[in-house]
């Protein structure tokens, strides 16, 4: 009787350990078919060293940079790799990196930021954007703004990469409802997490966030409306103002695009937006101010802000505190510290026109 129930016993460990290899093969299949797939659509959305979930999980940070025309040697990509790297050291939030690249720009792009994570040992996720694709869906807004604010027209996708920040709605996934575009030539004395909290202060109408130009740029550009004309359009900020224009009577210096909030699902759902970009209303606004420029998306922006000013927020200087000087040596040395003074705290400074970023 003994003899039964023990060969009994074994019988059932027999089977009961076929079950156990059998249930572990399947599992071990499965998991080979999920890391495959995994590794699939890194190529699409290049993810590395995810960091970790916080408490502000919730909240978006879709960080966009343009990176295309780029070669080893080129200013550009050293601009981008030290932008990337002051980021992940000055950021307390799970930044989420967007990069708009051609097929040469992208090997470099991931040159750099493998190098980045070597040195720095820091987290990164980003993903990659096709500048052909992302031209062709902003085709439109591209042909309006091009004869008005291109000093010399190029090929099509060249011109695109100066609107990519009109038409990024269409471009960015549906899931990002806020993002911040930043050049490359900039650092980040304090957390970029103070930028994002800007979205929180927006009027209820706006769909950008800039801060002011710190050249008198736009008071060159506008010598011949300003002297047949009353308006402080052009002139620097100042305490008090004696102009026709009640929109800014304290002075309005244009806006600089070095850094641009955008609130993408307010800019989806607008009804005005796509009427203030159509050729009929650039038309007016260029032919208004006798306005030709030559700095892509920032005129625009700057002719939008007289025009239309619920529809931008603006920034205090801190948060784009440009370098370059170059209008004080091109006959403007009289009145450039009016335009180039900037009494907040800075937390970004933009060494536009190749100035060096002093970063002690």
């Amino acid at each position: 009787m003994w003899k039964i129930r023990t060969n009994t016993f074994l019988n059932i460990c027999i089977v009961l350990s076929l079950f156990v290899l059998f249930y572990t093969a399947m599992l071990t299949n499965d998991t080979v078919k999920e890391n495959r797939h995994v590794r699939k659509s890194l190529k699409k959305d290049s993810i590395r060293f995810l960091p970790s979930i916080n408490s502000k999980k919730s909240k978006e940070y879709n960080v966009w940079l343009i990176f295309t025309k780029v070669t080893n040697v080129s200013t550009l990509s050293y601009k981008f790799r030290d932008l990337l790297h002051n980021l992940l050291n000055v950021s307390s939030v799970p930044l989420k990196f967007n990069i708009i690249v051609d097929k040469v720009s992208q090997t470099i792009a991931e040159n750099q930021i493998t190098e980045v994570l070597l040195y720095g040992r820091k987290s990164l996720v980003y993903s990659f954007y096709d500048i052909e694709d992302c031209a062709k869906k902003i085709q439109d807004i591209v042909e309006v703004m091009t004869p008005h604010f291109s000093s010399k027209p190029g090929t099509y996708y060249s011109d695109a990469l100066f609107y990519i920040s009109l038409g990024l709605y269409r471009i960015a996934p549906l899931n990002q409802h806020y993002a911040i575009l930043l050049d490359c030539d900039l650092y980040f004395k304090k957390d970029i997490s103070l930028l994002f909290d800007e979205f929180a202060k927006f009027k209820s109408s706006a769909l950008f966030g800039l801060a002011p130009e710190l050249t008198p740029v736009y008071r060159h550009i506008l010598h011949a409306y300003k002297s047949k004309h009353n308006t402080t359009f052009g002139e620097f900020y100042h305490d008090g103002g004696n102009s026709s224009n009640q929109s800014h009577p304290n002075g309005f210096q244009g806006y600089n695009t070095g850094v641009v909030l955008i609130n993408l699902g307010a800019q989806r759902k607008s009804l005005e937006f796509p009427k203030v970009v159509s050729n009929e209303s650039v038309q007016a606004m260029t032919t208004k101010y006798r306005f030709r420029g030559h700095l892509g998306d920032q005129d625009f922006y700057t002719l939008m802000g007289y025009e239309y000013p619920h529809l931008i927020q603006t920034l205090h200087c801190g948060f784009n505190r440009q370098l370059c000087t170059w209008w004080r040596d091109h006959g403007y040395s009289g009145i450039f510290s009016d335009y180039f003074k900037c009494s907040h705290d800075v937390i970004v400074l933009h060494g536009n026109c190749n100035t060096r970023i002093p970063k002690r």
